[in-house]
């Protein structure tokens, strides 16, 4: 994420902040703000807020996101994306966030997370594109 230019601001059990400020990278065709990178913020500032409440030992993955996108974003707004558990189980967790561009609302998604106890056999260290290495830089 990084690469996109978005930093982490926030990174708290339950809850989480990340920050981007737009360039002509991040536009569609329409010269504003293309959902893709709505969805990369909400999925990685949901996700994160989960995150940092696992236990070392446990794993996570998103299993549905759901987002509405409210209003454009131009070039050299600063994106702010934020997420919150709203409810977490054994193997469920219920995740919110929104984005914004300072007061303004721009998009908002609810969100669930899959939950294992360990790493799960699907993600093995055989598995395509699974690596401990991905898992350690998600949770940096």
């Amino acid at each position: 994420m990084a690469d996109l230019g978005v930093k982490r601001t926030l990174w708290t059990p339950g809850a989480s902040r990340l920050e981007l400020t737009l360039t002509e990278d991040h536009l569609n065709k329409g010269g504003v703000a293309h959902g893709g990178i709505h969805m990369m913020l909400l999925d990685s500032a949901l996700g994160s807020a989960l995150v940092a409440s696992l236990r070392v030992e446990e794993w996570c993955a998103t299993t549905q996101l759901s987002t509405s996108f409210l209003a454009a974003a131009r070039p050299g707004e600063r994106l702010v994306a934020e997420g919150r558990v709203v409810r977490r189980g054994k193997h469920v967790a219920h995740l919110a966030g929104e984005v914004k561009v300072g007061e303004r609302l721009v998009a908002s998604a609810t969100g669930t997370w899959a939950i294992w106890s360990s790493r799960p056999p699907s993600l093995s260290s055989g598995a395509e594109g699974a690596s401990d290495e991905g898992q350690k830089r998600f949770n940096e």
